[in-house]
């Protein structure tokens, strides 16, 4: 368990200033530092602050570019093509989704196809920018081999992520996140990091033996979740993002935690428009409505409420600007060495004794 925890925006400056460092301009390292510190806050820190040291090796290795040029390669009006030219994921893709929202203005749907990027953080990122301007997105990404098609035990198929986000009610978003893995491998990073165990039913060994060793899991295969249904909807997150963007797929695709050679991830983000659609008022309503039916709902015995989805993120993140963000021994250190690199100063910690 660690011993420190650190507030929000120190840990946002030291990000970006490292990222600075590394030649990453003002505004994109801005970018990414944020990006990093919302999943930290969140609750989810396997996207959080332990991904900046993978990021910014591949930037020292010359795999990603510091200075991110976004291409338009194909415009038809509602459907653009963007290349990255291996920048910053979380670049790329924050260019791809100011430009969904406003050609889904201009047309009413929009489709967004991106080659030539690489990791971007948590999809939901990016998805809720576009509900929070009166849109639906659906954003999804390939990644790096982590599972084996069902039937097989090579590792070839990503955990492939996608999200949705919608406006919700009073202002609200709702939001969905997931890897098409019964967990996102950064979450095995994170178990890893912190020498605990994974649960059941996360890993296996490069042989298909079921294992609770997080660094067996790492070497070995993560599995899909729901079985067969999994892997079905990660090949087919990877025909949309990969094949059809024109970028890696499968075995190719290069993951944050290789030092070297280009990601050659791609994306695919549909964006649509509320208001062409329906009347905003009325979709307010039935949006309110289904909330309203759910969280009303009785709950399990196990249970203390149910949330809309999104919700859990929201209160998580109250939390921890509240009092601060955990950081585990593992990720200090890489952040220490980053700070001896770079000459950023650290950002203070607070221990138990001290938030008492």
């Amino acid at each position: 368990m660690t011993d420190r925890t650190l507030k929000a925006q120190p840990l946002a400056m030291f990000m970006a200033d490292v990222a600075r460092a590394h030649g990453v301009p003002t505004d994109d390292a801005d970018l990414l530092a944020d990006s990093l510190l919302v999943a930290e806050l969140w609750g989810h820190p396997s996207h959080g602050a332990i991904r900046l040291p993978w990021y910014l090796t591949r930037i020292r290795s010359g795999a990603m570019r510091a200075v991110t040029e976004v291409e338009t390669v194909r415009d038809s009006g509602s459907v653009v093509v963007l290349d990255g030219h291996d920048g910053l994921g979380q670049v790329v893709t924050q260019r791809a989704v100011e430009l969904g929202v406003e050609r889904a203005r201009t047309h009413g749907i929009s489709a967004v196809a991106v080659r030539g990027s690489g990791h971007f953080g948590t999809a939901a990122y990016f998805t809720r920018y576009a509900a929070e301007r009166g849109c639906i997105a659906l954003l999804a990404t390939n990644a790096s081999p982590a599972m084996a098609p069902w039937g097989g035990r090579a590792k070839l198929i990503g955990t492939n992520p996608w999200s949705i986000a919608a406006p919700g009610p009073d202002g609200d978003v709702l939001v969905m996140d997931m890897a098409n893995t019964a967990v996102a491998r950064g979450k095995v990073y994170v178990a890893a990091d912190r020498g605990v165990s994974i649960p059941p039913g996360w890993g296996a060994t490069s042989d298909g033996t079921p294992t609770t060793d997080p660094r067996e899991a790492i070497e070995g295969l993560i599995l899909p979740v729901g079985g067969a249904k999994g892997y079905v909807m990660a090949f087919m997150f990877d025909v949309l993002a990969g094949v059809l963007t024109g970028s890696a797929f499968g075995a190719d695709v290069v993951g944050p935690y290789r030092p070297e050679g280009a990601s050659g991830a791609g994306h695919l983000l549909i964006t649509l428009d509320v208001d062409a659609f329906a009347d905003r008022d009325d979709y307010d309503a039935r949006v309110s409505a289904l909330a309203d039916q759910v969280r009303s709902s009785e709950p399990a015995a196990w249970s203390d409420g149910v949330l809309t989805p999104g919700e859990l993120e929201d209160r998580n993140r109250r939390r921890a600007e509240a009092d601060g963000i955990p950081v585990s021994d593992q990720t200090w250190a890489e952040l220490a060495k980053l700070a001896d690199v770079t000459g950023v100063a650290l950002p203070q910690t607070r221990t138990p004794k001290e938030t008492a």
